[in-house]
């Protein structure tokens, strides 16, 4: 799923609307937790909060919306708590009852964009001492409902949004007469902050350790380790960057299982050699951590989150992983009592925070493909630099956020230029892709338009070759670019030590729904070049075919070969495959 910001936010045209609750503070006080008081003590502001937005199944009616979204409101007691300013200045939170509200239409002015309307709806609904500071708003088009979800961040993390996306929709698409209701309550957020509370202080040797980071830090919080420019708050720039696709990322974490380490701890590697170079130091960044301990909070809503710091002084995979470790454990203590002797997170200009989020883990899941879901962030003003990594279905993508400067534009510029670069040639040249056959290494890679004439050659260099192929060069090209635009397909070359193409085959993902909607792999024209024929190189290159077709969830491998080919029938029966079917073409 996609991370982007207001700005960059793709929405259709058409009526917004937002619903309004009704709520009344209640007399009970609740606890605040540490990053919940640094983030509201900062006052009022525009931007302070984070949504989602997904589109809707058509049929569902605005009223049905509400009545889910209440019930959602229900089951997450952080939905409805509320800060205030206390007597001595300090946010206090309190306990809201929140009730039925109407649909209330926000115009959108001649000349404005939707998502403009969307910035200004939310920076007022969702800020700090809103009463509550959620809002839910539906955009209503000719195609059908977008639904917007915000909370300010005090409330909510990105894990959180998934839960309430999840339960809001496990309502609206519910088919079962009466399932109007969701499991139980689930834990309240104010639960886990007085557990940690209660927590026994850090020992002596993770608060000389933060000290120490703080220390090499100039005394604040890690910075961007390059110039920014001024040092006040500036327009914020955002680059959003797809990274790895789904055949880079398997590959990224292939090499990550080889060298015994997460593929967070291999991304450390990239950008701690990044820093290294262009700024000779270590890489030292601001590092969230959630604090969902155990399956009990994973249905819960809340700013699970606790701020740590990662650094990293040696670009290999084992220090990483160390540092990774490091970073998990020191984020594992509460840091009102660790950071007092600051007053607090020493927060400087120039701040550096990386945050990574691999969605393919975490216990909650919702159809980000088909729902068209987005993380969506505000427009605010910046005077540091945010990294975030998201890992999902579809690959890798990261986002940046830092201070619209000349400086910035040209050093994180640069560092991120650098950083995708490594990180692509550290999946380009992964284990994943060496095929191991008979004492000589091979190398199996996803197809460039270079490698077309030499595919050509070795599909016309075959039994059936001189009556099918031999066509012009273009029209090989012209196909080419159709199967590289098609998602679903991989044209995959094989290259030896002299990083000459002997092999290739197309693999196709076939989606269906016989066999109980199950997913086949297509294998088609696999060749191999007659040098390395019959040496186990066609063997190997299958084996890695069903390997590619598990990971996208296929359950059936299958294969067409003429009935002429004596060789080619026996070389795929050994390997499992069995003339189940009759295969009938025609011409068209």
């Amino acid at each position: 799923m996609r991370l982007t910001n207001v700005t960059h936010l793709r929405l259709p045209f058409g009526r917004l609307w937002g619903y309004d609750v009704t709520a009344s503070a209640l007399d009970r006080r609740l606890p605040v937790s540490f990053d919940q008081h640094a983030h509201v003590a900062a006052g009022e502001r525009p931007g302070s909060w984070m949504a989602l937005s997904f589109r809707l199944p058509r049929g569902i009616r605005r009223e049905s919306i509400a009545d889910a979204w209440l019930s959602v409101i229900a089951r997450h007691g952080t939905l409805r708590t509320a800060f205030v300013l206390g007597a001595d200045g300090e946010p206090e939170l309190y306990e809201l009852e929140v009730g039925q509200g109407v649909w209330v239409e926000h115009r959108i002015a001649p000349g404005q964009a939707v998502n403009d309307a969307v910035r200004d709806v939310l920076d007022a609904a969702c800020a700090p001492y809103q009463q509550p500071s959620h809002r839910l708003c539906v955009l209503e088009t000719a195609a059908g409902l977008t639904v917007l979800i915000g909370a300010d961040h005090s409330h909510v993390d990105m894990w959180s949004m998934l839960v309430i996306a999840r339960d809001l929709l496990a309502l609206l698409t519910a088919r079962r007469p009466g399932a109007t209701s969701l499991p139980g309550r689930a834990p309240a957020f104010v639960e886990h902050t007085q557990l940690l509370l209660d927590r026994a202080a850090a020992p002596d040797h993770v608060r000389q350790r933060w000290a120490h980071i703080i220390e090499d830090s100039g005394g604040v919080m890690p910075r961007f380790p390059l110039s920014l420019g001024a040092p006040e708050p500036q327009r914020e720039r955002v680059e959003v960057r797809d990274v790895f696709d789904l055949d880079d990322g398997a590959a990224f974490a292939a090499q990550a299982r080889e060298d015994g380490v997460s593929t967070l701890a291999l991304a450390v590697v990239a950008m701690t050699a990044v820093t290294r170079e262009l700024a000779g130091t270590p890489l030292r960044a601001v590092f969230p951590v959630h604090s969902r301990y155990d399956d009990n909070w994973h249905d819960s809503v809340g700013w699970f989150i606790t701020n740590s710091v990662l650094e990293s002084a040696v670009a290999e995979p084992r220090a990483a992983a160390a540092a990774v470790k490091q970073a998990v454990q020191l984020g594992s203590w509460p840091l009102a009592d660790v950071l007092a002797p600051w007053g607090g997170m020493p927060i400087a200009p120039g701040m550096f925070a990386i945050s990574w989020l691999d969605l393919r883990r975490l216990p909650v899941r919702i159809d980000s493909v088909g729902l068209d879901a987005q993380y969506v962030s505000a427009t605010i003003h910046t005077d540091g630099v945010m990294l975030w990594f998201i890992l999902d279905e579809s690959g890798l993508h990261l986002r940046c956020r830092y201070p619209d400067t000349v400086e910035a534009r040209v050093n994180v510029g640069a560092w991120l230029d650098l950083l995708v670069a490594r990180l692509q040639t550290s999946a380009r040249s992964s284990v994943r892709g060496l095929l191991r056959v008979g004492g000589r290494t091979f190398r199996l890679e996803r197809a460039s338009r270079d490698d077309v004439e030499a595919i050509a050659a070795l599909l016309s260099d075959d039994q059936f070759g001189p009556d099918r192929e031999g066509v012009e060069l273009e029209r090989y090209e012209a196909a080419y670019d159709m199967v590289a635009r098609d998602s679903s397909n991989y044209l995959g070359v094989v290259r030896n030590g002299d990083d000459r193409v002997v092999a290739t085959m197309q693999l196709t993902v076939i989606p269906g729904l016989s066999r109980g909607g199950s997913i086949r792999l297509q294998v088609e024209g696999l060749r191999v070049a007659e040098a390395e024929r019959s040496k186990g190189l066609g063997t190997a290159m299958l084996e890695w075919a069903h390997d590619y077709g598990r990971a996208r969830g296929a359950q059936l491998a299958q294969v067409t070969t003429d009935e002429a080919r004596e060789r080619a029938r026996v070389f795929y029966t050994r390997l499992g495959y069995r003339s189940a079917h009759v295969g009938l073409k025609r011409g068209l």
